[in-house]
């Protein structure tokens, strides 16, 4: 069988960032997955799952709620390898582009406070296994390391 994609990219050199995953094409729309790496794969440590499922709550969550954004949202979700997560959205889409909308979301999480939303037995199939605190602390330090901080290097796959 072929490699899949995610499987070339170099995570030896992948460091923290922004990056356009691919580019499909779905009838006459392109859906754009973005890989919003959160860590240093195989360096630093992996997001431990409880924080990954409040972040994917509450992310998911603002991002179908932001006004000029939800049309376009169709999937976030955690990475299998619990470095980050994938975000899908309709439309031929760059990294820039949606850099003030991440900041506005991480905001959000990093600021937090009360209830995940359906994170209750009705609404989760696993609602108990929450970390609001290290999501938290993940949100903050996503902002602060990277999406304050964007360039080239955290937008552009290493070669």
């Amino acid at each position: 069988m072929e490699k899949i994609t995610s499987f070339t990219i170099d995570h030896i050199h992948l460091r923290p960032g922004v990056y356009v995953s691919r580019k499909d094409s779905v009838g006459v729309e392109v859906v754009t997955t973005f890989d919003l790496r959160f860590t240093h794969p195989n360096v630093e440590p992996a997001m431990e799952n409880a924080a990954m499922h409040a972040i994917e709550h509450l992310a998911a969550t603002f991002l179908r709620n932001e006004e000029s954004w939800k049309e376009k949202v169709l999937y976030f979700g955690p990475m299998g390898c619990r470095t980050g997560f994938y975000l899908l959205l309709k439309g031929d889409l760059e990294s820039a582009e949606i850099i003030p909308l991440l900041k506005n979301c991480f905001s959000f999480i990093r600021d937090f406070s009360g209830e995940i939303p359906g994170a209750t037995e009705r609404d989760c199939g696993n609602f108990r296994d929450m970390n609001l605190p290290v999501a938290k602390w993940w949100s903050r330090k996503y902002l602060e390391e990277v999406l304050e901080n964007i360039s080239y290097d955290n937008t552009h796959y290493p070669e």
